[in-house]
């Protein structure tokens, strides 16, 4: 384990660093903008995203200098939905990683410009040739990403949480809200991976089957944190998924069952590596990590 908290703690680090270079301070009142932009994408975070991108990659030797500015977009991304999943018209939430969300920080208005910028940020990097020489490879990237995350995933996945709250969501229901509201960009992060290092269609769904049972756990573990966790581990309001009228797993299985599922899911992860040798060991650990995380 300590193996695995030494390579998460250096991908943290280097995406950081490509982050701090990208969201460059500027002068001016477009400035403003930019610092909302860093605030909320450099404050935190465990960069678990960025790691699955960078683990994906090493299993095909691909350049770090690519992994961690794809990384970067990728994460750009997540921060942009967090942004706009805190403002008063979604969640309503005032804290995010320990600290006040971006539209407390600074105002409705800018928070919303800023995540639009990262969004589009993001695309600007995977199109740029400094992240990859190939025109395909760089175009394969902005598609994936964007087929993730619009209207029939991490998007529709917001719609669809909107929507179902207070109503009578089955499991089922649950399962494909939070594959594609959490589990899209998960997915995409892990395939952005194999892209980079040209894998074939074979290994491109053994990577998907990982990351979307990953996702699935991931979520059940949010679920349960925030039932179980306390607002100082997690950094954000605990309990207010019940406040708010919203179907979890844990509303619907239980504590003592959602944990057995994000077990479940977690073992099915794991499974699906058998194709690869040493090289996806960090991959098995994220798994475990993701099972007993507390924030």
């Amino acid at each position: 384990m300590e193996h695995f908290k030494n390579r998460l703690k250096q991908s943290l680090t280097s995406t950081n660093l490509v982050l701090e270079e990208i969201l460059e301070p500027i002068d001016g009142p477009e400035g403003r903008v930019v610092d909302a932009m860093r605030y909320s994408t450099l404050g935190g975070g465990k960069r678990l995203r960025p790691f699955l991108v960078s683990e994906t990659s090493n299993l095909f030797n691909v350049g770090r200098d690519s992994v961690y500015r794809v990384a970067a977009a990728i994460e750009m991304v997540h921060c942009y939905s967090l942004i706009h999943d805190d403002l008063p018209a979604m969640d309503n939430d005032s804290l995010r990683r320990g600290k006040p969300t971006c539209h407390i920080q600074f105002d409705e208005a800018t928070a919303i410009l800023a995540g639009d910028a990262l969004l589009t940020k993001a695309f600007a990097v995977l199109s740029d040739p400094e992240t990859h020489p190939e025109p395909e490879v760089r175009s394969r990237l902005c598609s994936l990403l964007a087929e993730s995350i619009g209207e029939r995933g991490m998007v529709g996945g917001q719609m669809y949480d909107i929507l179902a709250e207070n109503s009578n969501l089955k499991l089922s229901g649950i399962k494909r809200l939070q594959l594609l509201k959490t589990g899209m960009l998960i997915i995409a992060a892990c395939s952005a991976g194999g892209i980079l290092g040209g894998a074939d269609r074979e290994t491109m769904a053994s990577l998907q089957i990982y990351s979307e049972n990953l996702g699935i756990a991931f979520q059940i573990t949010d679920d349960l944190l925030d039932v179980e966790g306390s607002e100082g581990k997690i950094g954000k309001k605990a309990g207010k998924d019940k406040a708010q009228g919203k179907a979890t797993f844990v509303s619907i299985l239980g504590v003592e069952t959602a944990q057995k599922n994000a077990k479940d899911f977690v073992i099915q992860a794991v499974n699906s590596l058998k194709q690869f040798d040493e090289k996806a060991d960090t991959l098995r650990e994220l798994a475990m990590f993701v099972l007993n995380r507390e924030s």
